[in-house]
This record gives C-alpha cells, structure tokens and sequence, in this order.
C-alpha cells in the first residue's frame, strides 16, 4: 500500500473538514478531537495540522473545557477584506487598477440588478435617478456613488462580485488617487452615464443595462488615459472620500 505523504495527507484531511464545517450551521459543533479523526479516518495529530489551516482560513474554532471541541464558524469579511486589500497593496495595485476593476465589475452587477424584482429596493432606484441631475458638487457625487454601490450590491446575490468590490473600494479610498470628473463636460457625461444605467436597471432591461455599463466603462477608461498625460501637479485631487466607483 503506498503511503500518503504527510503534507498531502494534512491539506485532504482539511478539504473534507472544510466541507464537512461548510454543510452545516454556523456555530454547528463538528465534533471532539478523537471523534473528528475517527469520523474522517486519520490520526490526531492529523486532525490537529489541518484544523490550523482551517483556524487560520477562520472556518474552525477549538474550545477547550466541558462542551468544548471543534466548531465551525464563518470568516470575519473586514477582516477577509483587509487580508486581500493589503495583498493586493503589496504588490502595487493602485488607483488606475481600482477604477479600472470597479468599472469592470459594474458591467456584472448593473445587468444582474436590471433583473431584480424587490419593489422596495426599485423604489430606492427611482429616488437614485431623481437626484442625479442635482449632484453638481463632488460631495454629492461622492455620496450619491457611495449608494449606488450599495444599493446594486443589496439587489444581486454575488458573494464574490460583492468582496472585490468592496476590496477595490477600499484600495481606491486609500490610494490619494485624482477625482476623474471634475471638470464641467466630466460631470455632464457623469450624469447621462448613471441616468442611462439607472433607466435600463429599472426599465428590467438587461441586454441594455449590460450595455450601458460597458459604456460607463469606456467612458471611465478613456477619462483615465486623458488624466494619465497631465501633470500630477495640475491634477485637482480632492482631500475627501473618494468616489468608490469611478472618482466622482
């Protein structure tokens, strides 16, 4: 019988932890240390190497005393969202790429929310296009983009869209980066994009609010290539949260 080697037989030995934790409740008890080996077949110290990965990945707690053993729990998204932000940092993802992904992921969540049939989050849609032409300054764009955002990510049920979103929103906030609409045409071209997104996700049209996004997105693209010839000197950044989608 060939003999498993101890690395691999720790990361399988954690596989079927994981989805053994994940098939039940949050909080659920899994088991003792002895009852956890017996049930998936392995020694305990086994058990004990691969309930590390899953502490570390935040999927596993040990509790010592009477009624303790190993729980399942679920990962803290701060504290996942963090993890990745600062990886990401690391290896120099700045402000161009922030708007660059978030505009990308846009032309995944507009279409899904056209498809969206919660009357009461529709209705917060509506208020979102009564305002848009009111949005003159870069504190009103700021904030009316802060809750599209989050209003879009409310109306689909895309776990993974919604953590790099939030990620890259966090990276573009604290990167300094220069607003991309500023000046008056940069504005007016603001407003006809969002109106236009808006209309489609409410018209419950997602071939045209996929279009539209992939629209908003060329005119974002193209805003950057235009600020990316100026002097950084010359370039109004504002000392302000910055605009999560697409630089206010």
């Amino acid at each position: 019988m060939t003999k498993v080697p101890r690395r691999q037989l720790v990361q399988a030995t954690a596989a079927k932890l994981r989805e053994l934790i994940l098939s039940r409740a949050p909080g659920a008890q899994i088991g003792s240390l002895n009852e956890v080996a017996q049930l998936l077949d392995v020694g305990i110290v086994t058990v004990q190497q691969a309930a590390r990965i899953l502490e570390h990945e935040g999927l596993l707690a040990v509790r010592r005393g009477p009624g303790g053993g190993y729980y399942g729990t679920r990962p803290d998204e701060a504290a996942l969202e963090r993890s990745i932000a600062a990886y990401l940092r690391v290896h120099g993802f700045g402000h161009r790429e922030s708007q660059q992904m978030l505009s990308l992921l846009d032309c995944e969540i507009v279409p899904a929310a056209a498809g969206c049939t919660d009357s009461t989050l529709r209705d917060k849609v509506r208020v979102l296009l009564e305002r848009v032409d009111r949005c003159d300054s870069t504190d009103k764009r700021v904030a009316f983009e802060t809750e599209l955002r989050d209003l879009l990510l409310k109306m689909v049920a895309r776990p993974l869209i919604e953590l790099l979103c939030r990620v890259t929103q966090r990276l573009y906030v604290h990167s300094g980066a220069p607003l991309v609409f500023t000046d008056q045409e940069g504005v007016e071209a603001w407003k006809s994009g969002r109106r236009r997104i808006l209309e489609a996700i409410l018209g419950k049209d997602e071939e045209l609010a996929q279009f539209e996004a992939e629209r908003y997105r060329r005119l974002v693209l193209s805003r950057l290539r235009i600020s990316g010839t100026q002097d950084p000197a010359a370039v109004d950044v504002q000392h302000l949260p910055r605009d999560p989608v697409a630089g206010g």
